[in-house]
């Protein structure tokens, strides 16, 4: 016992003699504004984006743009050998053409050769017609006077019922040769070769590009003269000052993610420049990305772009999730935490006094003070040696 109160005296002494002082950084509770952020990778996505493809394959044969030229709505970009579209075309023409020719031929009853030949025919059977008419009534009268059999007046007869009939057939055949099965047939083909002739009207109007809005060149992925496959890519075009970022923010941290949040955008390809712009839509479901993070697809707009921003690269977002202004707080390296208690040392009278505190919003570098300091106190950050800071220890501001 008296060895112990001796040791304990003598580290009394040691201390208040100040060769046991330790020294420590100190930083004062003062007010500043602090915002709570989280930032992620995403990909620059134009509003207005237009990739033209060869609609068959071919050679490129003139390039009238060049990479990060701005063009007019409707200027030429781009022209593609034209000859197999117009021979495409000229033949899909000509298919209609014929479909169209023997539609109305059947719905005239045949060509026009064939009704000349249905009009002679006819009028040959009406002559005869007249011809067995004339005969039967010259039997009958003769048959009257005794000088005609019942016979020959009878065969007379059959042959102008077979007249007849023949002229009946013929004027049938002429206002229905076709039957409506057959005609609906037709009017089926007619209708296939006009989907053809719009198609190779479309394919021969795309070897030459046009830009359907106002915007820059941002992408030619093919050189002058090379044979493409068909759908290929050739030009891309977008509205640099109109751009969107997808961002995909780790699961975890989508909970206070919200439309309206401001947003900061670095690209590694302009690191002395910084982009702003606000969270449009928050995350409504979780998606794998990569194949080995969960995330949340995320939609920021672009603020501030003047074409200077290029779609499809890869971007740096930090979204300010939570922002306070004018609060008392102090750096993060002054917070101790010990289960769900929060204290700091406050330095009084150069000795550390172990204090409780409220935090409020925390980012990686300074911490909100709720309650528990108020604004002036000195707090210890950490020893300058590897000494541990505890309550009572006698300790030396670092200047």
């Amino acid at each position: 016992m008296l060895v112990a109160f001796a040791a304990g005296l003598a580290l009394f002494f040691y201390i208040r003699s100040g060769r046991g002082v330790v020294t420590v950084g100190a930083a004062k509770v003062e007010r500043h504004n602090l915002a709570s952020e989280k930032s992620t990778n995403g990909r620059v996505v134009p509003l207005q984006d237009f990739q033209a493809h060869a609609p068959m394959p071919g050679v490129v044969e003139k390039i009238e743009v060049h990479l990060g030229q701005a063009v007019q709505n409707n200027q030429e970009l781009l022209q593609m050998d034209d000859s197999q579209a117009r021979k495409d075309l000229a033949a899909a023409q000509a298919s209609l053409a014929s479909s169209l020719a023997t539609l109305q031929a059947m719905q005239q009853g045949g060509t026009q050769d064939e009704r000349l030949a249905q009009t002679a025919e006819l009028d040959n059977a009406k002559i005869q017609v007249a011809q067995d008419t004339t005969a039967l009534a010259a039997l009958q009268a003769l048959q009257a006077k005794g000088a005609a059999s019942a016979n020959e007046v009878a065969l007379a007869q059959q042959h102008l019922n077979a007249a007849q009939e023949h002229v009946r057939q013929l004027q049938a055949r002429r206002t229905a040769r076709y039957s409506s099965d057959d005609l609906t047939a037709q009017k089926a083909q007619v209708a296939q070769a006009k989907a053809a002739v719009d198609a190779a009207q479309i394919a021969y109007d795309g070897v030459n590009i046009h830009s359907p809005f106002a915007g820059t060149v941002y992408a030619i992925p093919v050189t002058q003269y090379e044979f493409v496959a068909a759908g290929e890519t050739l030009v891309q075009v977008a509205d640099l000052n109109k751009l969107r970022i997808k961002a995909y923010f780790d699961e975890p941290d989508i909970g206070l993610l919200k439309a309206g949040q401001p947003v900061t955008i670095k690209w590694d390809a302009k690191p002395d420049h910084l982009w702003h712009g606000h969270v449009i839509q928050a995350p409504t479901t979780i998606i794998a990305y990569g194949g080995t993070r969960n995330v949340g697809e995320c939609l920021i707009s672009v603020d501030d772009a003047k074409s200077d921003l290029l779609p499809n690269t890869t971007v740096t977002v930090t979204v300010t999730e939570l922002q306070h202004t004018d609060v008392l707080s102090l750096p993060r390296e002054a917070l101790h935490t010990i289960g769900n208690s929060d204290f700091v040392y406050k330095i009084v009278d150069n000795t550390l006094v172990r204090t409780p505190i409220q935090v409020g919003l925390t980012n990686l570098t300074r911490f909100e003070i709720l309650g528990g300091l108020n604004e002036g106190d000195v707090v210890a950050l950490g020893a300058t040696t590897e000494a541990d800071l505890g309550d009572g220890l006698r300790v030396k501001v670092q200047p």
